[in-house]
């Protein structure tokens, strides 16, 4: 069957073909691409064609699409079963791997993907303050939880008023929006909303619309703020954790979050979402505390054991290979860009932070309001390019690209060849 067709075949059985709405090619001329198999930094669609991976899942696979020894690990897990619903030994096994190697949270709860981590870690910030509402950061991405589909509403600063349907006016308003980089306006909103708040969350490196990359005297601002008024500062590192160091940002930057939230690549490529923080904050949940969650797959055998070994394999040596070979691609996509038909793309850059790259006509772009009003009219014809190459991103302007380990020097070298083919 061909692409075409599946995808006429998907939009009968699903609302608009997909299960999720970023992967629907909206606004493009290509019908979405339908995935036969994988193998290290390749996908082959169901066409027979090949293509480069730099969506790698959307960032979960650091070390590239079926690694034989995670799927050796992943086989072993399911000859034993897939689903117990009761206690078992490999996520104690993953957690203390985890928490031996973050100095800065005692104790984890695995739950089952980004956005219930990130559900579950407002909860618990509320239950833990007796507060209500949460600043979040216009540009910032936190999955589509109720209470962060909000964006800035027209009156005052920090109101909002929902960006989806189906969200009640009543969640939007415990929900204050700032823009990001703005300390001032941190300091106003607590002023205004004195004794309110319960926590700031922010992505230390929002990097799901597109890649913002802050001071760092921003965020070691928002620390100070949330000291200051008996707050809590939640780090989302659901796409930052264990992509730009084994500790995320929080590593980097070495700034101490109250609860991180992770996803992504600590399932190894599984469901999977987790929520940490010091034990004075986490023993808050249930059973000993009053703050409810609860998840039927939480703890999944496979996603524990397919991450333990991915993380197992994530050593400094990693993360180095890693940047440099980010750096090398990025050098070979800026050369298309500046040279190809004339600098038909010239206006474009492209921006990386560790393992993640950019690619957006501009630069030193740090908040939302700074990115270009055209950039999907503007990605449109670069992506299609870049597709009928071979050459794979996420099909969306305001989407990162992701490196993993199974992009090195061969897979560089062939990006080099297609783009110039």
């Amino acid at each position: 069957m061909s692409q075409e067709s599946l995808f006429e075949r998907s939009k009968e059985l699903v609302p608009g073909g997909v299960h999720s709405p970023v992967r629907s090619f909206k606004g493009l001329e290509s019908t979405p691409r339908f995935v036969k198999e994988a193998d290290g930094a390749y996908f082959t669609d169901v066409d027979g064609k090949n293509y480069i991976d730099f969506c790698m899942s959307f960032g979960p696979l650091i070390l590239g699409h079926k690694n034989k020894e995670v799927q050796a690990k992943l086989v072993e897990a399911l000859d034993r079963g897939w689903s117990y619903g009761a206690c078992e030994p490999y996520s104690l096994d993953l957690a203390e791997f985890l928490l031996e190697r973050l100095p800065f949270v005692d104790q984890l709860r695995f739950v089952n993907s980004g956005t219930e981590a990130v559900m579950t870690a407002l909860r618990l910030a509320r239950g833990a303050t007796g507060k209500n509402k949460i600043i979040k950061f216009n540009g910032c991405y936190h999955g589509h939880v109720d209470a962060m589909l909000i964006k800035a509403g027209s009156g005052l600063a920090g109101e909002a008023e929902a960006s989806s349907g189906g969200v009640p006016e009543g969640v939007a308003k415990d929900t204050l929006i700032l823009e990001l980089g703005d300390l001032d306006g941190v300091k106003a909103c607590f002023k205004d909303h004195k004794n309110e708040i319960a926590a700031i969350i922010v992505e230390p490196l929002p990097a799901n619309n597109g890649l913002l990359i802050q001071d760092q005297s921003f965020l070691e601002g928002l620390r100070e703020i949330t000291k200051e008024n008996d707050a809590l500062l939640i780090f989302d590192e659901v796409i930052s954790g264990f992509r730009v160091a084994f500790g995320g940002m929080a590593e980097k930057t070495g700034i101490t979050p109250d609860i991180v939230t992770y996803g992504k690549i600590i399932g190894g490529g599984l469901p999977v979402g987790a929520i940490a923080a010091k034990k004075s904050i986490m023993q808050n949940l249930a059973p000993v505390g009053s703050v409810y969650q609860a998840g039927t797959l939480s703890a999944n055998p496979l996603a524990m054991v397919g991450g333990l070994e991915t993380l197992s394999k994530l050593t400094k040596s990693a993360y180095q290979t890693l940047e440099e070979n980010t750096l090398k691609a990025a050098s070979i996509f800026k050369k298309f860009l500046k040279e190809y038909d004339d600098g038909k793309f010239s206006n474009y850059n492209v921006i990386t932070h560790s393992s993640l790259f950019w690619i957006v006509p501009g630069e030193k772009i740090k908040c939302a309001n700074g990115i270009p009003g055209n950039i999907g009219v503007d990605f449109t014809p670069l992506f299609e390019l870049l597709l009928k190459k071979g050459i794979y991103l996420a099909p969306n302007a305001y989407e990162v690209g992701f490196m993993s380990l199974a992009h090195d020097d061969k897979v560089l070298a062939d990006l080099e060849k297609r783009l110039w083919s």
